[in-house]
């Protein structure tokens, strides 16, 4: 194990993260905020511990996968444990529990909340508590691979570590040239956001807040309903960029290079688009009569089912008033998720994909058992390994639900809560059903409850395995 590499890389993380506070405390300024020495003293914290962790630098910068892993988890770790100091430091989340809670739902653009008015809280922290999102929406370790070089393909296994999906594949042949295109398509887009929101009258302030929570596809806001209490257009807008922003990247890549045809030919897009639009359909006809004609039955239906299968996690109604049928629906796309390759969580459209074909050819197995067929996606033949990385992400998903939910119900709340909690912290959602609903938070939850849900969140954001892989014995032999 490269300990050297490892902590030289959590410096410049700690040190980014210094420098990332910056506009929060630009923002401080600007409303004459005292909170704001809260920041700068966390600034000082991580500053003062990156320059430690960096000042020698190591001689072998060599990775393997396993040093890849280890970086990728303790990164996230450290990042939130001092992101969390904000908080803190300024008293607006005294107790550092809640306030880590808050960090890592926001790094892992989770969006849940312990939070009963956000309203209350200075700007410079609503500002940080959200940015927070932008940060971890792509991914705060492809940032720094875009600007420090390994050796030994020590890129391509951080990328693996923090990419969502079953498999990571490079745009362009070196991996750091694959970091710089994803941040431009991710900031174009940020800024798109940002014009059509501004047009449509929203603060500044507020822009750049629902800017940050649409494209991490987090969904912290400003406002304590959320997004109920802005006008149809520009709702209208957040529920076509938090659709936007769960599309494979690939996707915009092959738009970006002309390549239409194959774009658009993309067997998961055009899943993910089916899938919202059956969705929409069918709540539409279920909660017809609950709003003020068809326009705005559509509107609120398409907007929570592009929060959920994005896992965003605004709101513009309280759909724990919906019928079953229609929740039911929600809690089925909280598990799925959107695709691969995109800022939002779940277990994601391509691994739906890949297990329903798997289904298929087992089925054309038993009636046909000398008949071979090779799956494929896209024209390409999918690997046996990646089916079989699809299979074990699965039996590991079940079983950390499962002990999650587990221990999450010592709280006794009722089942509807504790089971979507869990689904909403391990799918980085935000709001799940009853008590941690819409219009509801996670305050009421004791500090186990809390700690296995930062938990969730943090496997979930990592896709389990960077993280799981620190309690192998396997990981720390030498």
């Amino acid at each position: 194990m490269n300990y050297k590499l490892i902590r030289f890389i959590l410096g410049w993380v700690l040190l980014l993260e210094a420098g990332l506070m910056l506009p929060a405390l630009v923002v401080a300024v600007i409303y004459q905020e005292w909170s704001g020495f809260g920041l700068l003293s966390a600034m000082g914290f991580c500053a003062a511990a990156g320059l430690l962790l960096t000042l020698n630098v190591p001689e072998n910068k060599s990775m393997r996968a396993r040093e890849g892993f280890v970086t990728v988890s303790f990164c996230w770790i450290v990042m939130s444990a001092f992101g969390a100091l904000p908080f803190v430091i300024a008293g607006a989340i005294p107790n550092y529990i809640d306030a880590l809670f808050e960090t890592v739902s926001g790094f892992t653009t989770t969006g849940s909340t312990i939070l009963t008015d956000v309203e209350t809280m200075p700007h410079c922290l609503q500002f940080w508590r959200s940015f927070t999102h932008w940060i971890g929406g792509m991914g705060v370790l492809v940032f720094v691979m875009s600007i420090l070089p390994l050796a030994g393909g020590g890129n391509v296994y951080m990328m693996k570590a923090e990419s969502t999906g079953p498999s990571v594949g490079k745009l362009v042949p070196k991996v750091r040239g694959t970091a710089g295109i994803l941040y431009r398509m991710y900031i174009d887009l940020s800024l798109m956001m940002l014009v059509l929101l501004l047009l449509g009258g929203m603060p500044l302030f507020d822009s750049l807040i629902t800017v940050f929570g649409t494209a991490g596809t987090g969904g912290f806001g400003v406002r304590n309903d959320s997004m109920a209490s802005y006008n149809s257009y520009l709702q209208v807008v957040t529920t076509v960029f938090m659709i936007l922003f769960g599309v494979n990247f690939s996707f915009y890549y092959l738009i970006w290079k002309r390549k239409f045809k194959a774009a658009f030919s993309m067997v998961e897009v055009r899943a993910y688009l089916l899938i919202i639009l059956t969705s929409i359909v069918l709540i539409s006809i279920n909660i017809y009569g609950m709003f003020d004609g068809v326009a705005e039955t559509v509107k609120q239906a398409a907007f929570q089912v592009g929060t959920i299968i994005t896992t965003t996690g605004f709101a513009t109604t309280d759909f724990n008033l919906w019928p079953a049928f229609s929740k039911t629906i929600l809690v089925m796309l909280m598990c799925i998720g959107a695709c691969a390759g995109s800022t939002g969580g779940g277990i994601k459209v391509q691994r739906i994909l890949i297990l329903v074909k798997s289904i298929r050819n087992e089925l054309d197995v038993i009636t046909h058992p000398h008949h071979v067929r090779k799956q494929k996606m896209d024209g390409h033949v999918i690997e046996g390994n990646v089916v079989r990385s699809v299979n074990v992400f699965l039996v590991a998903y079940a079983a950390v639900f499962a002990i999650s939910l587990l221990l999450v119900s010592i709280d006794n709340f009722d089942f509807t809560t504790n089971f979507t909690a869990v689904a909403a912290t391990l799918n980085n959602i935000g709001p799940g059903l009853e008590v941690v609903g819409p219009t509801g938070n996670f305050a009421g939850f004791s500090y186990l409850s809390k700690l296995v849900m930062i938990f969730d969140m943090l496997a979930g954001r990592l896709e389990l395995f960077p993280l799981l892989i620190l309690f192998s014995r396997s990981t720390w032999r030498k």
